[in-house]
Order: C-alpha cells, then structure tokens, then sequence
C-alpha cells in the first residue's frame, strides 16, 4: 500500500466526495515521509537559489526508504500534488536523484537535458542497475 488514510477520509471518498491538494498532500506526508523530506529539501533549495533546478542525489538509507521515493514520484497523482504544493516541477533519475526545478526552467534546455534519454544514459552505473 503506498498510503496511510485515514478512515474517515476514505469513508468520505467512498461516499464521493473530492478530496482537496491539502489533505492529500497531508496524507503523502505522513504516508511517506521520507519522499516528503527529500522533495521539500529540494523544493526548498530550489526557492533559494538562483539556479533552474536543485537536486538530491544521495542513495537512500534502505530499500524502505527508495520504496516512498519510487511510489512518490511513480504516481501521477502523488507527484502532481507534491509539485503543486511546493510550486516546482519534480523530475527523477535512476531510483534516487530527486530534481526540483522551477516553472519558468521547464521546456528550457537544462531541463529537456536532465530528462532525455542521454542524460539517463550517462548517470547509470553497475550499483544502479538492481535498484
């Protein structure tokens, strides 16, 4: 399972009623919070820097802690609430780097490079091909 709701809230989706980004967002963070913690470290940077993008490249601590990365930014709905929240367009790289670019850097060519086919290509390593 890739989150923890609470009951009343599925009682509540289950009777058809639309959850809003801040309850969501609010699940994902209690849900995974370690994806949390990269994604707003990166959002966080990203705000304060200069740059088009910030990102996180270390290797998590555990496998449990790769599973919320993958499950974060693998789920379109998940990944859209986090980008909607921190105002940032997330991209991601070989199960661990966590990029958080700025709106206005999206289409450009630092981005466009980041997520190519290449760029994946060339950050690919043998400790890499089983995670």
């Amino acid at each position: 399972m890739s989150l923890d709701v609470p009951t009343a809230l599925l009682d509540r989706v289950e009777r058809g009623e639309v959850v809003d980004d801040a309850e969501f967002v609010d699940v994902v963070r209690q849900s995974l919070p370690y994806a949390w913690m990269i994604v707003s470290e990166v959002a966080s940077r990203s705000a304060a820097s200069d740059g088009e993008f910030e990102d996180h490249a270390v290797p998590p601590p555990s496998e449990k802690e790769r599973g919320q990365l993958l499950r974060a930014l693998a789920s379109d709905s998940i990944r859209g609430g986090l980008e909607r929240h921190f105002g940032v367009k997330l991209a991601f790289q070989n199960c661990h780097r966590v990029a958080a670019f700025k709106i206005s850097a999206v289409g450009g060519e630092t981005y466009q490079r980041f997520i190519s086919p290449t760029a994946q290509i060339a950050n690919q390593s043998p400790e890499l091909r089983d995670c």
